[in-house]
């Protein structure tokens, strides 16, 4: 048995037309388009995320929730985007590459994107959104330290919170609003 993940070829053709950004507010504001047009293609709700090149903000893979659509939990934005350009770069050790990486994220990460960011090797993390958006949205986001950032700075990486949090936190609003499903959600609507 094989598991396959294939990428939609929306987000493919995305890649292809991704704007060049010069600070994190450009890179975040791109992302958190990328967050609507995920909501629209139906793969897996309102998170959207990078891993780009720290030296140019250059994305090497971008990464939508794959949870709906390819019915595996681990799918997540962030997830996506590091099996991607670790796949792209021929490493499990994004810290390995000549330039260094990092992670841009609508939404901090979860408890099981937040261990992805220690072992997948970047060196920055930046996001939109905070946990205490997502719980509005119905999304559990698991037991996290309240001190996540900290930890990752003791670890050597870079943590920038809350870039664009009103637009990112706004695109979870509106993905509830709409109905979407909050898969893995606090009220344990799944059945």
């Amino acid at each position: 048995m094989y598991i396959n993940i294939e990428l939609p070829k929306e987000l493919l053709v995305y890649e292809t037309h991704f704007p060049s950004c010069s600070d994190d507010v450009e890179l975040m504001s791109a992302l958190i388009e990328l967050t609507h047009a995920s909501i629209e293609w139906g793969y897996g709700g309102p998170f959207a995320a990078a891993v780009v090149r720290c030296d140019n903000l250059q994305p090497v893979a971008l990464g939508i929730n794959l949870v709906l659509g390819q019915q595996l939990s681990t799918l997540h934005a962030e997830m996506v985007a590091i099996m991607s350009a670790q796949r792209r770069l021929k490493t499990f050790d994004l810290g390995q590459c000549a330039t260094p990486l990092a992670l841009y994220t609508s939404c901090e990460p979860c408890t099981m994107c937040l261990g992805a960011c220690h072992w997948s090797g970047v060196v920055k993390v930046v996001s939109g959104a905070r946990d205490a958006d997502a719980a509005t949205a119905g999304f559990d986001e698991g037991p996290k330290p309240a001190h996540w950032a900290a930890a990752l700075r003791e670890r050597g990486i870079e943590v920038e919170e809350d870039v664009c949090r009103q637009k990112a936190a706004a695109v979870l609003k509106r993905y509830q609003r709409i109905g979407g499903l909050a898969y893995n959600s606090l009220r344990n609507d799944l059945k």
